[in-house]
């Protein structure tokens, strides 16, 4: 009876969320895969089948193409360079002591830097969009200024103007948002690694560099793929910083899947063709987040 009681409680606690995430999430991915397979531009009440025309036209835009190439670098670069810096940093935080020492401990102020670290993803993506903005701006950014400051006035590039630059500039920009989390989650990953483990590796002459790569990074390895996915789905996002930095621009340079699905319903009203991307780009983050889990599983070290 209490078994059965408390089975009725628990359904009923979960009814009215499970019913919210249906309506307002569940059900409009749904809806984007017959729209997907229609002409709706959004403001009539009807739309009629096209088939698999819109995927058709997909398949031979330029842009989109471009995009998707613009999302798979993200995908390379984004969590390489952010769970590369923020491994570095978390580890150097926690294990400044090393093997000199004698102990593994953390700088002193440890603290103050992880809430330094942390400070930019607590900010709001469109404060950051506007910032950095300001900070590239060519003409009275502060990037520009720091080069006219040290005497090299003559370069001054037009970071978010330039094809060459502007992606690249973005791509920073994503990476100082994030990895301060980073740093906050590997480091409680590495303060579950017992100090012993480590010490005895200190005494028995192990280098910090051996004591990161064979003894630090296998013990928190499900933290790193778990950033791994998190930041794989970030990269194939990057809409904010975006629109609000470069709206897809100079030429396309910085242009990305999410963007170009976005312009494509709001700006031309093409609401089917948009779903044929949203289709899209949901079967890939699907299929790459299942790739991403699969090639980084190892056997779980205990300790």
């Amino acid at each position: 009876m209490a078994s059965r009681h408390r089975s009725r409680v628990i359904v009923g606690f979960l009814a009215a969320p499970l019913l919210l995430y249906t309506v307002f999430v569940a059900s409009p991915y749904v809806q984007a895969f017959y729209i997907a397979l229609t002409d709706w531009r959004g403001l009539s009440a009807e739309a009629d089948l096209v088939g698999l025309a819109n995927f058709a036209e997909l398949s031979g835009d330029p842009v989109f193409w471009k995009a998707l190439l613009n999302n798979v670098i993200l995908l390379v670069t984004l969590p390489l360079v952010t769970i590369g810096l923020a491994l570095f940093l978390a580890f150097m935080l926690n294990a400044a002591g090393g093997p000199r020492s004698g102990e593994i401990r953390g700088v002193k102020g440890a603290g103050f830097y992880r809430v330094v670290y942390f400070f930019p993803y607590i900010l709001s993506i469109a404060i950051i969009g506007v910032l950095w903005t300001n900070i590239y701006n060519p003409i009275n950014g502060l990037l520009n200024g720091g080069l006219r400051a040290v005497g090299l006035g003559e370069v001054q590039p037009s970071w978010l103007g330039d094809e060459r630059l502007a992606f690249w500039a973005v791509l920073a920009v994503l990476v100082w948002n994030g990895v301060g989390f980073y740093v906050v989650l590997f480091t409680a990953g590495i303060k579950a690694i017992p100090a012993s483990l480590l010490e005895a590796a200190v005494l028995d002459g192990a280098s910090r560099t051996q004591i990161f790569f064979r003894i630090t990074v296998p013990l928190i390895w499900e933290n790193i793929r778990t950033a791994t996915v998190y930041l794989g789905i970030a990269a194939l996002d990057a809409f904010a910083v975006v629109q609000i930095m470069t709206a897809g621009g100079p030429n396309d340079s910085t242009q990305v899947a999410s963007f170009y699905l976005y312009q494509n319903a709001f700006s031309y009203g093409r609401f089917g063709y948009a779903s044929a991307m949203g289709v899209v780009l949901f079967a890939v983050t699907l299929a790459l987040s299942a790739f991403t889990l699969r090639a980084t599983r190892r056997e779980r070290i205990e300790f």
